[in-house]
């Protein structure tokens, strides 16, 4: 699984910019005044051949008792409670504050692993100036600017360095032949675990009508009609020590990390709220990560048909990117529709493990071309010569010829349509990769 790495600190002290320098986004919205950012905002990094997940947080002022900086209190402490590291970041140029030393103390009494750093120090000679900051009780400063990118390289490798990457890269590959890892991904209290215990025959998981009510991500094997599962519950937070007491809120890096790790997502969606921009967010997640998936609307019976109407218009809506998916009407509680859930999750992974052969893609390739051939763009009209696949789960097709770089979307979804169809790709989302022909007198042109 993907470590992750929680930014936290007071307010302007450059967080957000440290975020979008590490994700290489500029998915935080920056400004020069204090309490911009309030939720917590995830992201995803690489060093090398690492990859990490990045938390971005509001200013932290852990004594808050009233109004929004008590919830922005709540976000940072579920970040922390998330987080594998804790980047500390503080602002070289103001020097030390009083909220600075609250922060510290938090960290220290928690145990976590902390690195500290002092943002906006560029320009400024590492030493003498940054001294101050070892009163914090946290270890070495590290100096960084996250505006110009100095020092970020350094900052990443020491908090990565207690984390055994590989080890971690090792446990994560490990997996059982012949069995299906099937996540159920979600909204709080949308049924997951309720579905769970309904497949198992068993209160297995804790199931109550109180979001966030699972803790950790549970996995449970299974087995039917001879084929083995491992049922992974996501809406959970996983807890080293006792962090804090109330049940905390859904657990965003839970469901990131289960669903990068599994073979099958099963989505579901609550019938009496409808599509939310939580799921289309989780729905987004699983295409970019190129897992197989199944949709699933539960509480299907709870609901008039006013409201079902409604349901089936928010997903043609607002997860239209998700159209290759089965989608299913469910009860949980009343086990209903689940029977059909379990021949659309086979088939899914069978679309994301198929093999295609060489000739077979080529032939189709060739008959898609002779039935509509690629528009021409400008003096370029784009050649398909042959097709191979590139890979599985998710299935990844890539197609030779010259001048590709002028293959319109349409006519990439066309051909996605043709490759489909003949493999039966239901389940599973799928890649087209164009390889153009170099020009072999691109040289002598020049010459």
């Amino acid at each position: 699984m993907k470590p992750v790495l929680a930014l936290v600190g007071r307010p302007n002290v450059g967080k957000s910019t440290l975020f979008n320098r590490l994700t290489k986004s500029r998915d935080a919205i920056v400004a020069d005044f204090a309490g911009l950012t309030r939720d917590r905002h995830y992201g995803n990094g690489r060093l090398g051949k690492h990859e990490f997940i990045v938390i971005d947080t509001g200013g932290f002022e852990p004594d808050a008792t009233s109004g929004i900086f008590k919830e922005m209190a709540k976000q940072t402490r579920q970040a922390v409670a998330e987080a594998d590291v804790v980047i500390f970041v503080v602002d070289a140029r103001e020097g030390i504050s009083a909220q600075d030393y609250e922060i510290a103390k938090f960290l220290r009494r928690l145990g976590k692993p902390c690195v500290l750093a002092a943002n906006k120090a560029e320009g400024m000679t590492a030493g003498a100036q940054l001294v101050e900051f070892f009163e914090l009780g946290l270890g070495e400063v590290h100096a960084v600017s996250a505006a110009h990118g100095q020092g970020i390289q350094p900052l990443l490798e020491l908090a990565l360095k207690p984390l055994q990457l590989d080890e971690l890269e090792d446990v994560a590959e490990e997996t059982q032949p012949g069995v299906i890892k099937l996540a159920v991904a979600g909204r709080p209290n949308v049924g997951k675990s309720t579905l769970i215990n309904t497949w198992l025959g068993e209160e297995r998981l804790v199931a109550f009508d109180l979001p966030g009510t699972t803790r950790d991500a549970i996995s449970v094997p299974f087995e039917r009609n001879g084929q083995k599962f491992e049922l992974i519950d996501t809406a959970g937070l996983r807890r080293r020590g006792k962090v804090f007491e109330a049940i905390e809120k859904f657990s965003v890096v839970k469901t990131l990390q289960a669903i990068e790790t599994s073979n099958v997502v099963l989505l579901l969606i609550d019938a009496t709220q409808g599509v939310t921009d939580q799921d289309a967010h989780i729905a987004g997640f699983i295409l970019e990560n190129g897992r197989a998936v199944v949709l699933a609307v539960n509480k299907w019976d709870a609901v008039d048909e006013y409201q079902r109407e409604l349901v089936k218009r928010s997903i043609e809506t607002r997860l239209p990117f998700l159209k290759f998916a089965t989608l299913h009407l469910i009860s949980a509680t009343k086990r209903q529709g689940l029977g059909p859930v379990w021949a659309s999750i086979a088939q899914a992974y069978r679309a994301a493990n198929c093999k295609m052969s060489t000739p077979v893609l080529t032939r189709l390739l060739l008959e898609a071309v002779q039935f509509q051939s690629p528009k021409r763009a400008g003096m370029y009209r784009p050649k398909l010569r042959y097709a191979h696949q590139g890979g599985m789960n998710p299935p990844v097709i890539i197609i030779h010829g010259n001048s590709l770089d002028h293959v319109s979307d349409a006519y990439k979804r066309f051909l996605e349509g043709r490759f489909r169809k003949e493999f039966d790709l239901v389940g599973t989302p799928m890649r087209i990769e164009f390889k153009t022909a170099a020009n072999p007198y691109a040289d002598k042109a020049g010459s």
